[in-house]
């Protein structure tokens, strides 16, 4: 499906704000921040923030009908509200997915729609590849298989060529004797005991993914990316994942889980010009699933905020009312 229509588009759902929140502790070093909205007795719902240590944000509640869902979100290990604060250690997708167990349980739900963008739809294709049964339907945005090319592409050489401008920015954090390994560069800084490197590598890692994550650039950088808690967590964070791998087994790893999932029901929305997860991505993966919804919005980057992209997901978290294998 591609996302040109004559239809309005619609609009995120009215501001609400959480009916239950609590701190739950996961692990002897991590208590993650967990907060349900919408109708308690509603179909159940699961929304990943993206990232990795991105935090969720309130907006993610609005993707979905206050009326008929009872939406789950939570601050993943080391960001948000979780404590402790853009910690690394014991903080890999394997514990992520053991945390969304352990949320699902203890709230009694069987199964959920999971929703996601960009490290959120990552870890929500990882969940469901490891708990097929526990998901009734996927909806995806900005789908990020975590490969070696994807990361390559944004953060070494690639959308450089098109955010020439934020991408000098980015790395002139770093020494040009280093520039060659801008991932392991900054992975040295973001580690560092020294806090003023480890927050200046935070600023320039975190800036150049808010610098870019708009159809509109720079112009459109989002307030909490000047925010110094929230991009040392960000940056640490998401840097410890990428230097791992995102902790797969080897690189294209998800992407070769799709048959252990193809039953599920799926959306996904992808902007034809996001530049931080390529449709490339998405592209790969309708192949290996057609059966899912892929709906390119044509003027739209990577944000989920952009009319088109909130359109599509709207759209598709409405429908999985009645599409979903509840």
């Amino acid at each position: 499906m591609n996302s040109y229509t004559l239809q309005p588009r619609r609009d995120l759902y009215p501001v609400i704000e959480p009916f239950a929140s609590e701190m739950l502790e996961v692990s002897r070093l991590h208590t993650i921040y967990i907060e349900r909205s919408g109708a308690p007795g509603g179909k159940p719902a699961l929304a990943l923030h993206g990232g990795p240590g991105g935090g969720l944000s309130p907006d993610m509640r609005r993707f979905f009908d206050p009326r008929k869902y009872c939406v789950t979100l939570m601050d993943q290990r080391g960001c948000g509200r979780s404590t402790p604060h853009a910690e690394i250690e014991a903080n890999t997708t394997w514990d992520l997915i053991a945390d969304i167990e352990r949320v699902r349980e203890r709230y009694g739900v069987d199964k959920w729609l999971v929703f996601g963008g960009s490290w959120g739809s990552t870890l929500a294709l990882a969940y469901a590849a490891s708990h097929p049964e526990r998901v009734a339907g996927l909806v995806l945005r900005g789908i990020f298989l975590l490969t070696k090319s994807e990361i390559d592409w944004f953060y070494q050489y690639g959308a450089s060529n098109i955010y020439p401008d934020a991408f000098a920015r980015y790395a002139s954090t770093i020494p040009a004797a280093e520039r060659d390994d801008l991932l392991g560069a900054f992975r040295r800084r973001l580690v560092s005991s020294n806090m003023d490197e480890r927050i200046g590598a935070a600023r320039a890692w975190a800036r150049w993914e808010g610098e870019t994550i708009s159809i509109a650039g720079p112009s459109a950088l989002p307030a909490r990316f000047n925010d110094d808690k929230f991009v040392e967590a960000f940056a640490r964070i998401e840097n410890h994942y990428f230097v791992n791998k995102g902790f797969f087994e080897y690189d294209g790893w998800l992407l070769d889980q799709t048959p252990l999932i193809r039953h599920i029901p799926c959306s996904i929305a992808h902007g034809r010009y996001d530049i931080c997860t390529p449709l490339a991505s998405a592209w790969a993966l309708k192949q290996r699933w057609p059966e899912a919804q892929l709906d390119i919005i044509h003027d739209a980057g990577h944000s989920s905020l952009e009319p088109g992209i909130v359109d599509s997901l709207v759209r598709a978290t409405d429908a999985m009312q009645h599409e979903a294998a509840w």
